[in-house]
């Protein structure tokens, strides 16, 4: 398997684990990083298709990294964390992650959340190159191709997972879905999925696309029953 994954972790032991697996099951291009200072470093001179992060670094804590990394790009980051508070969670999907596992925690539930983001952004660049897909709105317009998102006639960064997840929407319009369905979708069946990831995705989609993120009219929720993109015209 061709694609790149960057570990981050400064208990050495961990990285070597993760490394051993991921490899067992085909993946050979691996970067360790112990600290957040080689993380930059290793995301400055390659590009990684995935992004394991943990939140307890010696030199800067990966929420602090996740903000910095998010400057520069939009691979999917998979949250290694100890801290169990649903706010700290919270926190680290808010500021860019794509989703997250508690320590101490099954290895091989790692390698299957990895494996499930990567078999989706591979999808996800295979079925781009065979079709364009393009959706022009009132506000706003996605190029599936291109991997840009422009809002009111300015270009806005938008991580892989967020893009994915609007894109969804787009070529479902008027449809309702639980968060479920759409972790799923998304993030992949192969795992259990968490339906905060898919509500901080969604909120963080809201202050990139409405008008007023706090009274949403593109992407609306339905109480007790899910979510659904209302497109203003286009598309």
């Amino acid at each position: 398997m061709k694609e790149t994954i960057l570990l981050v972790d400064d208990e050495e032991g961990i990285l070597i684990m993760l490394e051993n697996l991921l490899r067992k099951v085909g993946y050979s291009s691996i970067t360790k990083a112990g600290s957040a200072a080689a993380a930059l470093t290793a995301v400055r001179t390659a590009r990684f298709d995935m992004i394991v992060l943990d939140v307890m670094l010696p030199d800067m804590d990966g929420f602090s990294l996740c903000t910095e990394l998010r400057k520069t790009v939009t691979t999917p980051i998979l949250f290694l964390t100890a801290r169990s508070s649903d706010m700290d969670k919270l926190q680290g999907l808010y500021l860019g992650g794509d989703d997250y596992v508690t320590k101490p925690f099954n290895p091989m539930e790692v390698v299957a959340r990895i494996q499930a983001h990567l078999r989706r952004s591979s999808r996800y660049v295979s079925d781009a190159v065979s079709a364009e897909e393009l959706y022009r709105y009132d506000t706003f317009t996605v190029n599936r191709t291109s991997g840009q998102l422009i809002v009111n006639r300015v270009e806005v960064p938008c991580p892989a997972k967020e893009l994915e997840l609007l894109l969804y929407f787009c070529k479902h319009p008027n449809r309702v879905f639980t968060a479920q369905q759409l972790y799923e979708q998304v993030w992949g069946a192969m795992v259990e999925g968490d339906e905060k990831t898919v509500v901080i995705h969604i909120s963080r989609l809201r202050k990139k696309l409405e008008a007023d993120p706090s009274d949403p009219k593109l992407i609306v929720t339905l109480r007790g029953i899910g979510y659904k993109f209302v497109p203003s015209s286009g598309g």
